[in-house]
């Protein structure tokens, strides 16, 4: 084969995989991982605080989305239903984060500005299109995935140790804003961005952990709160650890704050 054929073939590859690539993370139903359920020891003794007691878990499997809810992804939902989309950021939002890019919605970025009410909606439209259920995972789920299953090499972040491998954040991103999802190293489930880039809402209201051995949890019964999760590209690496939590009102918008999809096995 000459040079230039191979060059020739070489680029028609390369941008078939773009292409391919580029379809999954931006059609719906999004691209799913399946996570084979196990027992896990949820929380991190060291951090304390909102993350002990550290307590065991035993969750069932599930499939859950390989890459966060695109904003071509959310606006397919909004076209179909109605729903509002986001707004962009106002100028007062540029003098706090004096260091970022002005906001465009690129398809293959992470949506953001939505409430976890929002996010519920999207997974209900997914559920009646397709037939199947959706929903948000519930934060041991979210856990779970995140440290990489049964696959788990108990890494500190969702698929390293090193963050720079595996997250957006503050160092990462110089607060510019949110970046293409799957463009760093996936965790041992082959699944990007758990760490950083967009924190992440949970199904579960946000409240301490019980200490006992709890199978398929969905948080407390009752609470003020929502449960976010992974840090984002604002936040410090300390935020992006798979254990590390906060729990915003579920009504709160912000540009830090997205989500991905679970399903259950049928």
């Amino acid at each position: 084969m000459k040079a230039t054929q191979f060059i020739a073939l070489s680029a028609l590859l390369l941008a078939t995989v773009w292409q391919q690539l580029s379809f999954a993370q931006t059609s719906n139903p999004p691209d799913m991982v399946f996570v084979k359920g196990g027992q896990f020891k949820m929380g991190c003794a060291q951090a304390g605080g909102d993350e002990i007691p550290v307590h065991n878990v035993h969750l069932n499997d599930f499939y859950i989305g390989k890459y966060e809810v695109t904003v071509a992804q959310y606006r397919a939902f909004c076209n179909a239903t109605g729903h509002t989309f986001p707004a962009p950021p106002p100028a007062g939002w540029y003098e706090e984060h004096d260091k970022a890019i002005k906001w465009q919605w690129n398809d293959t970025y992470p949506i953001v500005n939505v409430s976890y009410f929002d996010a519920k909606a999207y997974c209900k439209w997914l559920s009646e299109t397709t037939g199947e259920k959706y929903d948000l995972p519930t934060e041991a789920q979210w856990e779970y995935a995140a440290r990489g299953g049964q696959q788990t090499k108990n890494y500190t972040y969702a698929g390293s140790n090193d963050i720079d491998e595996v997250a957006w954040y503050d160092e990462t991103t110089n607060e510019k804003g949110v970046k293409q999802v799957g463009r760093l190293k996936p965790n041992e489930l082959g699944i990007y961005d758990m760490s950083g880039n967009v924190w992440e809402w949970c199904l579960d209201f946000y409240g301490k952990y019980s200490a006992g051995t709890q199978r398929d949890p969905q948080g407390p019964s009752r609470g003020d709160f929502r449960v976010v999760r992974g840090g984002s590209w604002y936040y410090v690496d300390d935020m992006a650890r798979v254990t590390g939590r906060d729990g915003p009102k579920p009504t709160f918008q912000d540009f830090n704050y997205g989500f991905r999809v679970v399903k259950n096995r049928k």
